[in-house]
């Protein structure tokens, strides 16, 4: 299925039960996410606790996702290696189970110089024909990628796009700037994307969508239909909800959000823990002031297209 890199991809979380991956509630989710308007459906993320799965379980889960979604909108499996050999492998047999692209972040632990990360992708983009979304993520992960960076992967033309999450709007700007339209610019970091997507921004790969797909989807058309001040009205009520994406736990917070819309369920693998005591109470709080207030989204903004 053609990729666009447009609209709004969530990062979807992986549900568990008694340790093993929970089928069941993972449908559910996606078919809200779905129902909601998404344009893509992104898998085996960070916050899809990845890092906590067996390769044998990523790949069961994107051949089911595959048969799930079943052509609405194309699935992207992530790509969190070590050595380029095996990230091969591993885009390889997401590819032969039906993923229609990848997002790939730079070579995991050893933090690999400009020249090495550059290399990295393109030997991946050479032995992968699906289209690419680069992960530039310097916060979390260490490795800035470069206007220089792209500027030489821009003869490569399976890599298509990437994740902003740089956490400075202006790279949106720059990137604009420096390439026209040849990359798609998704903004990747939840309290930023309004302000990425007024700035220009292709799309958002999202973690709040997971409990909130009307709102996230709902923000993005408005942006991009020039309604301004209707985004910013339920901008302005998400952002507390949308700050829970930036915490070193934000899969625990995002998964209870989802237990409280009734989108999940909150098991995660070890070694994290679901939240207790006062931290569980704070997070507790800032969803249910939210969804006391939750807004009534203007018509037409969310939901399939005819």
């Amino acid at each position: 299925m053609k990729v666009d890199w447009k609209g709004v991809y969530p990062a979807v979380t992986t549900k568990f039960k008694d340790d093993k991956l929970d089928l069941p509630e993972f449908d559910k989710g996606i078919e809200a996410q779905l129902h909601a308007g998404v344009d893509g459906i992104v898998i085996c993320g960070s916050l899809g606790e990845a890092s906590t799965m067996s390769d044998d379980e990523k790949i069961e889960l994107t051949a089911h996702t595959v048969k799930l979604v079943n052509g609405r909108v194309p699935v992207i499996y992530n790509i969190a290696e070590q050595a380029t050999k095996v990230a091969i492998t591993t885009a390889k047999r997401a590819m032969d189970k039906g993923a229609d692209g990848l997002m790939l972040l730079p070579p995991m632990r050893y933090k690999a110089d400009s020249d090495e990360t550059v290399t990295y992708f393109t030997d991946i983009a050479k032995s992968v024909p699906l289209p690419i979304m680069i992960y530039n993520n310097p916060v979390d992960y260490g490795i800035k990628v470069t206007l220089e960076m792209f500027d030489q992967m821009a003869e490569y033309s399976n890599i298509n796009a990437v994740k902003e999450s740089t956490r400075d709007v202006t790279n949106v700007t720059r990137m604009i700037n420096q390439f026209g339209d040849r990359y798609s610019i998704l903004t990747g970091v939840d309290p930023l994307a309004l302000e990425c997507l007024v700035l220009g921004a292709d799309g958002w790969v999202a973690g709040l969508v997971n409990a909130f797909p009307k709102e996230t989807v709902a923000i993005f058309r408005l942006i991009k239909a020039g309604r301004h001040d209707e985004a910013v009205a339920i901008y302005r009520w998400f952002l507390p909800l949308l700050e829970l994406d930036i915490h070193p736990k934000l899969v625990q917070y995002i998964k209870l959000a989802e237990v409280c819309t009734g989108l999940g369920t909150e098991e995660v693998r070890a070694p994290r823990q679901m939240i207790r005591g006062a931290e569980r109470e704070k997070v507790l709080k800032t969803i249910n002031d939210s969804l006391a207030i939750r807004p009534e989204l203007p018509a037409g903004s969310w939901g399939v297209k005819s």
